[in-house]
C-alpha cells in the first residue's frame, strides 16, 4: 500500500500467497491521504477504530495510536504488519472491543464496520473520552455509508458531514459536542428463544454489539438446533464459530456432563457466547476461547465439532473461512469423531467435507438449509 510516509507491505491473517483479496482498500487509503494533505497534528491520543487488517494504525505508528477491533485475525495481521514494517512492539497499543477505551481521546479515526450495532456500541463507549477538540473522521467505501450512518455520528457526538467520493471511498467529518444529551448503551441486548428448539426452547440471550441476528434466532440456527446429535457423557465438544453461543448452550443443557469448548474469532461473540452460558445456568463445565478456529486445539482432542460457518469476511464472499474451519476440526477430532455442519444448500459443503473427510452424510435438509454430517475415519 502506498502512503503519504511511504510504501507498506500489507498481508492479511493467516497469511495465504494464494489469497487475492488486500489487507486495505480505497477508503484506507482516502483517510490517509486525507491527514497528510490538511497537515493535520496526530498529537495526543490518536484512537483507530475497527482497523480491518492495521494498514490505518501500521501507518501512523510513528504517532503510537490506540487500535480498538472485534476481530481477533485482524490484531493478529495487525501485530504482523507492524513487524514487517520494523515497528518496535508496544509502539501501537492493541485493544479489544472488550477493552476499557482510553480516557481520553485527541484523534479519533473510525473504519465503518459493517455492523451499525457496532458502530453503535463503540461511539457510545468512546464518547465520554471526546472533548470539544478532538478531530473525528470516519472513512469508508461508499456502499458502507449510509444515512443512519451519519445519523448514528451526529446522535452520539455532534454534527456530521460527508466528503465527496473517491475512487468509492467517503469520508465521514465529525464536530464534537460533549454536551450533547447522548441515549444510554442499549448493549448487550437479552432475548428469550422461542419453544420447538429442543433443550434451549425459553431460554436466555445475550447479544454483544456486532453479533449476528442480535434481537432474535436466525433461521439457520433454528433449523440446526432442531437438528443436533444427542450427546452423551464426558464428551469434547466445540462449538466452532460460536457467535452468541446458543448451540453450545444447548448440547451443554442436554448434556451437563459434556465440556464444551466455545471459539470464535470476534471478541463480541466470545461474550456473548460466555453470557448465554451463563444466563442459563448450565451445570456443566465449559471454556471460552477467541481464535483463529480450532488452531492451539490439540490434535485428536475433540468428540464433536459443530459448526455454522460465515461465508463473508468483510464485504468479501468467501469460502475460505468455512475451509479453513473444516479442515481444523478434521484436525482437532479424535477417529470417530463427527463434525456437524449447517449452512444454505447452496454453498455445496457436502463436496468439500467430502474431500476432506471422505465421507459426508445428509442429517436434515429444508428449503434452504441443510445440516450435514461428516466422520473422521481412522488413520485420516
Amino acid at each position: 500500500m502506498t502512503t503519504p510516509w511511504g510504501e507498506l507491505a500489507l498481508t492479511r491473517f493467516p497469511e495465504d500467497p494464494r489469497d487475492r483479496l488486500r489487507a486495505w482498500d480505497a477508503s484506507d487509503e482516502y483517510l490517509l491521504r486525507h491527514l497528510a494533505a490538511e497537515g493535520v497534528a496526530l498529537s495526543g491520543t490518536v484512537v483507530v477504530v475497527g482497523d480491518r487488517w492495521g494498514a490505518l494504525v501500521t501507518a501512523l505508528a510513528a504517532h503510537r495510536p490506540v487500535q480498538i477491533t472485534d476481530s481477533f485475525l485482524s490484531q493478529e495481521a495487525t501485530r504482523a504488519n507492524l513487524e514487517r514494517a520494523g515497528v518496535e512492539p508496544g509502539t501501537v497499543r492493541l485493544l479489544t472491543t472488550q477493552d476499557p477505551p482510553p480516557g481520553r481521546v485527541d484523534v479519533l479515526l473510525v473504519r465503518v464496520p459493517k455492523s451499525l450495532a457496532l458502530l453503535e456500541d463503540q461511539l457510545l463507549r468512546l464518547a465520554p473520552a471526546v472533548h470539544e477538540g478532538t478531530l473525528v473522521v470516519g472513512t469508508g467505501m461508499v456502499k458502507e455509508i449510509h444515512t443512519s450512518t451519519l445519523q448514528l455520528f451526529e446522535r452520539i457526538l455532534g454534527p456530521t458531514r460527508t466528503s465527496l467520493a473517491e475512487k468509492k471511498a467517503r469520508l465521514i467529518f465529525c464536530a464534537p459536542e460533549p454536551t450533547l444529551a447522548r441515549p444510554a448503551n442499549p448493549w448487550p441486548y437479552g432475548y428469550t428463544l422461542p419453544d420447538g428448539i429442543g433443550a434451549a426452547s425459553g431460554r436466555a440471550v445475550v447479544n454483544h454489539a456486532g453479533v449476528f441476528c442480535a434481537d432474535r434466532l436466525d433461521i439457520g440456527t433454528r433449523f440446526f438446533l432442531q437438528h443436533l446429535p444427542k450427546s452423551r457423557g464426558s464428551q469434547r465438544i466445540v462449538d466452532l464459530g460460536c457467535g452468541n453461543g446458543v448451540v453450545g448452550t444447548a448440547v451443554a443443557l442436554a448434556n451437563p456432563e459434556a465440556e464444551v469448548l466455545f471459539v470464535d474469532e470476534s471478541f463480541q461473540a466470545v461474550a456473548s457466547a460466555e453470557g448465554t452460558y451463563k444466563a442459563n445456568g448450565v451445570p456443566g463445565h465449559a471454556e471460552f476461547r477467541v481464535g483463529d478456529g480450532l488452531a492451539g486445539v490439540p490434535a485428536g482432542s475433540v468428540d464433536l465439532v459443530l459448526n455454522n460457518p460465515p461465508f463473508h469476511s468483510h464485504q468479501a464472499t468467501t469460502d475460505a473461512t468455512a475451509w479453513r474451519m473444516f479442515t481444523g476440526a478434521r484436525r482437532a477430532l479424535r477417529p470417530g469423531g463427527a463434525l456437524w455442519v449447517v449452512g444454505n444448500r447452496h454453498l455445496g459443503y457436502h463436496v468439500k467435507l467430502r474431500k476432506l473427510f471422505g465421507n459426508s452424510e445428509l442429517v436434515a435438509g429444508g428449503p434452504k438449509f441443510v445440516v450435514l454430517k461428516a466422520v473422521k475415519e481412522s488413520g485420516v
